[in-house]
């Protein structure tokens, strides 16, 4: 018989011990031995036996007291995934309330961060968690490659084969032999090393509305706080006739599209760039320089100038 609405509740007996008094809660009283066994950690009791991911209210539990995450109850067809028996909607009280209880390192701890938090607003902190890893920059494929900045870079030196160059200027030149057959592609991107950090430069073609253009941009390989001190700037010409864009990198939390369909860079409409290719405009060959300055504060002058790297 299904049974709707039903909380699970602890039951106390032998001396009405409290499920939060257990030794790791700084209590004296040992845990209902029922509830937690020796061999097993509360930590254990909160995971998910089909997601394995940490349960958050409501929890669910079957008439044999088998406990599953909420995303995974509706995934289940209401069938227990441990005993099979039917689940109803039964929720488990006295697991929320330990979980309520519980404090616990980030999970990105062994990447640096040193924060506790309580059991239910650390999955909202490990979201933007500055310690979180990165996910693979490279534009064009689906990367599922997540870790931090130095493994990332000699993920895309050896695996995706990108341009490697030091130094904070630079100087690029894009050929494409028939470029009114190019509506989405995405050039391969080259990594600067300078100031000690390393940017992306990313070159796309795409539509903007009804019309063809390219675009480049540069993002910043680290946190968005660390790219506000660095600017850069992007030119394009020829004939007399000079496209330039100057601006912030955004950081590589945000994705290249994300980035591109925000416009934020040196967007260029097919038709100027085939002029600045000169030729007979039947031919893309266009050359885009820039280069990368770190801001500083001037106190005295309350002033930021620009530091160039040699």
């Amino acid at each position: 018989m299904e049974m709707d609405n039903i909380e699970c509740v602890s039951s106390i007996e032998e001396g009405g011990e409290d499920i939060h008094q257990h030794p790791q809660f700084g209590s004296s009283k040992p845990l209902i031995n029922n509830l937690i066994s020796p061999a097993t950690s509360v930590y254990e009791l909160l995971e998910c036996p089909v997601c394995t991911n940490s349960m958050y209210p409501p929890i669910h539990q079957c008439h044999n007291g088998h406990t599953l995450c909420s995303t995974c109850k509706t995934r289940v067809h209401n069938r227990c995934p441990t005993c099979r028996q039917e689940l109803g909607d039964i929720r488990c009280l006295a697991l929320e309330k330990v979980a309520e209880s519980l404090q616990l390192p980030c999970r990105y701890g062994s990447l640096g961060c040193p924060d506790i938090f309580p059991y239910y607003s650390k999955l909202k902190h490990e979201a933007m968690c500055n310690f979180r890893p990165y996910n693979c920059p490279y534009a064009g494929s689906e990367c599922a490659i997540v870790g931090d900045i130095p493994s990332l870079v000699t993920h895309l030196r050896d695996d995706h084969k990108v341009d490697m160059h030091t130094g904070c200027t630079f100087n690029h030149r894009y050929v494409k032999s028939n470029p009114r057959e190019v509506e989405n592609a995405t050039w391969m991107l080259t990594v600067f090393n300078c100031f000690g950090q390393y940017f992306c430069l990313h070159f796309e073609a795409f539509q903007l509305g009804m019309a063809p253009v390219y675009m480049a941009f540069l993002r910043f390989m680290g946190d968005e706080t660390d790219a506000r001190n660095y600017c850069y700037s992007l030119e394009v010409g020829a004939n007399g006739r000079k496209l330039i864009f100057e601006g912030t990198p955004r950081s590589i939390r945000d994705s290249h599209r994300k980035v591109r369909d925000s416009h934020d860079g040196l967007i260029i409409q097919r038709n100027m760039a085939l002029f600045f290719s000169g030729g007979d405009r039947k031919e893309l060959k266009l050359r885009v320089t820039g280069r990368i300055w770190k801001e500083q504060h001037n106190q005295e002058a309350g002033l930021c100038i620009p530091n160039l790297c040699s």
